[in-house]
Order: C-alpha cells, then sequence, then structure tokens
C-alpha cells in the first residue's frame, strides 16, 4: 500500500507550473521532497492537503482520493507547516484542551511526554517561545493523535543543529511502526540524507527523479580529474559538470562509462546540485 501517491498531477499559476507530476510514498518509509526555492514543494503539499486545488491529475492519500471523504483521512494526518500557527497568548497546557476536542482519537498522556521530552514549558505563552520550541510544540500535536501520516514542510529550517538531530531521531522512532509514513520537504539535504529511505527532486515545477536514496548512489558516479577525461565519454554519460581552473567534477550515469575509470560515491546533495547544473 501507498501512504501517498500523485499521478500526472498538474498545477498552474502565472508564471509558474507544476507539470505532471508523479510519485509515489511507499507505507511505511520516509520521503524527502528537495528543490529550490519555487521549485513546487510547497505547491505540492498544499495540493495533497487539499488547501488548492488541482487543474488535473489524480491525488491518494492514505488509499483515499483527497477530494472525496477527506475529512476522515485528516484524522490521520500529522502536519506541520514551516511556521507554527498557534494563537499568540496561549500555552501547552491550553494547546492540549483545544486538541482533546478537534481529535476524536488525541491523546493527552503522550502529549505532555513529548512536552517534558522537549524540555518546554506547560504554561509560558506561545509568543514568548524560540522558534525552536514553536516547532517542537507543532511537531508534539501532530505526534500525538495518532498519525499514520506525517506531513513536514520546512520543519527543521531555521534551527540549530542539536535541535535538528533530536528531531530526526524523533522521526525515526516515528516509522518503527510499519504503518507509519513521512513526507518531508527541507533545504537541508543532508539532514534528509540520513532520515530519508526516498529522495523526489523538484526543478522549476518538474519532478526530476523520486528514486530509493541507496539506488541513486548506485546509479550516478562522481569523475574527478582534468577536463580531457570527459573528452572519451558519451555526452549522454554527463549530467552536470563542475570546473575550476584546473579541474574538473563530472555527475556520470556509472552503467555508461568505462569500468576502468575511477568514480566516487556522491552524496545526495552533490547529486541535486549537479542534476541542477545539468539542467541549467
Amino acid at each position: 500500500m501507498y501512504a501517498l501517491e500523485l499521478t500526472n498531477v498538474n498545477k498552474s499559476y502565472p508564471g509558474f507550473q507544476l507539470h505532471d507530476l508523479s510519485l509515489k510514498l511507499p507505507a511505511g518509509c520516509i520521503l524527502g521532497l528537495v528543490g529550490e526555492n519555487g521549485a513546487g514543494k510547497s505547491t505540492t503539499i498544499k495540493l495533497i492537503l487539499d488547501m488548492i486545488r488541482r487543474d488535473s491529475g489524480e491525488i491518494q492519500v492514505l488509499g483515499r482520493d483527497n477530494r472525496t471523504d477527506f475529512s476522515r483521512t485528516k484524522e490521520e494526518l500529522g502536519v506541520v507547516l514551516d511556521e507554527a500557527y498557534f494563537p499568540a497568548g496561549i500555552t501547552a497546557r491550553q494547546v492540549n484542551a483545544v486538541m482533546k476536542n478537534a481529535y476524536r482519537r488525541w491523546k493527552e498522556e503522550r502529549f505532555f511526554e513529548y512536552i517534558r521530552r522537549f524540555s518546554l514549558p506547560e504554561n509560558k505563552s506561545f509568543k514568548d517561545f524560540s522558534r525552536g520550541m514553536k516547532m517542537k510544540l507543532a511537531i508534539a500535536v501532530a505526534l500525538s493523535h495518532q498519525a499514520r501520516l506525517l506531513i513536514l514542510d520546512e520543519a527543521t529550517s531555521g534551527l540549530d543543529p542539536m535541535v535538528r538531530d533530536e528531531i530526526v531521531d524523533l522521526f525515526y522512532e516515528y516509522t518503527r511502526e510499519e504503518d507509519h509514513s513521512i513526507l518531508v520537504s527541507s533545504h537541508i539535504i543532508s539532514d534528509l540524507e540520513k532520515l530519508c529511505d526516498y529522495i523526489a527532486f523538484l526543478h522549476k515545477g518538474r519532478l526530476l527523479f523520486c528514486e530509493e536514496k541507496d539506488r541513486l548512489k548506485e546509479h550516478f558516479g562522481l569523475l574527478r580529474g582534468p577536463r580531457s577525461l570527459l573528452d572519451s565519454l558519451p555526452p549522454a554519460a554527463v549530467r552536470g559538470i563542475r570546473q575550476s581552473d584546473y579541474a574538473v567534477e563530472a555527475l556520470v550515469e556509472r552503467c555508461r562509462v568505462p569500468a576502468s575509470l575511477h568514480l566516487d560515491t556522491p552524496t545526495v546533495e552533490e547529486i541535486i546540485l549537479l542534476l541542477a547544473k545539468g539542467e541549467h
């Protein structure tokens, strides 16, 4: 079963088009959605949540079309956007009181376990929280009503490395249950490389790939050396180039280059940056 399934999804705005987007998130897995500002990441998440209407295509969320009976599906979603939106004067204790009436499966005890784990004050106003504290509160809410799918839009952006590591560990724990899945968008590719099973790369409204992280590294290699190294390669083998006055670094498809050439294993970040250069 797929936690998410998008098929040929299109959405147009003046000056931007999300074009023919198709991707799948298997249940029990974590999919990282990456791309530059304006690539279509937030548009994709809004489409999944039915916050905006798609022009065409199909979106299945937890096996249901997100245009029909989505109220039931929302009960099984935990959503954290790039900003935590709570009233300025509300406290964590008051958030619990509100959420008990908002979600049928709200777990008060679990919520306060997260509050203690995150060292969040129960009676301090939300407006006095740091950004890290605000995001932790939003994540505590998302994890406290037995959600089967977490949707996270830049949830770790702007947080210090210690806090990001803590949150990444928490997401690992969440997906130990085989029916728990996560879609997470982030500019911090190193976090996604540690966390995700699958990576989807959006570039200028088009999906360049959606692939298992380990297969990406098996498919691509980094060729480093003098520019003359590239002259013997078929042009189709080279997907992106970064060069200096003295050397070149090329992202190549392993299956298209001679086995005698030494190739380094790229990071996901290197794959994405060099593919983007190749598209330019």
